[in-house]
């Protein structure tokens, strides 16, 4: 029975699954996306996205509640400068897990954590197709237009001057 066990240990004690964490969500926010493995992409995810949230609002005190977790000054810049602006209309679900398949050396299932808004090719807001600028009424002649004589082929050339 698994009652009352919402975290997954990852086989390590305490300070190292903080560390290792923490060291994680570094390389997330510094790179935007990472390869690692299922278990470990989703504890991150429990892990960032809360701070993620945190980093919306720039005031000293979420700063230091992200530097209490984190503990790297770059990756905490570059979450309140670079990413909380991109993600500040998002209601949640910052980070996205792709699984991969199974590493080659010990057959771990691998996964790919990205930031959400980071990625082009599955970003839902695409940019819109530009307007048409063909009329609708293309295929219809109008009784304005001169028409033009179709050209003579080779074949009726030689007819029109049998005829005479």
């Amino acid at each position: 029975m698994r009652h009352g066990k919402k975290i997954n240990h990852l086989g390590r004690q305490t300070a190292h699954r903080k560390a290792m964490l923490a060291n994680i969500a570094c390389s997330l926010i510094e790179h935007k996306r990472i390869n690692t493995t299922v278990a470990k992409a989703k504890a991150l995810k429990q892990f960032v996205e809360p701070l993620v949230t945190k980093s919306k609002e720039d005031t000293t005190h979420n700063r230091r509640i992200v530097f209490s977790k984190l503990r790297d000054k770059e990756a905490i810049t570059e979450l309140f400068r670079e990413v909380a602006p991109k993600v500040g209309d998002r209601p949640g679900g910052y980070t996205r897990i792709i699984k991969l398949g199974n590493r080659l050396g010990d057959n771990a299932d691998m996964a790919l954590i990205e930031l959400v808004d980071y990625n082009e090719t599955y970003n839902v807001n695409k940019p819109e197709k530009k307007k048409s600028t063909r009329r609708a009424g293309r295929g219809k002649k109008s009784a304005d237009a001169p028409q033009a004589k179709p050209e003579a082929s080779a074949e009726d050339k030689k007819t029109e001057g049998n005829e005479e």
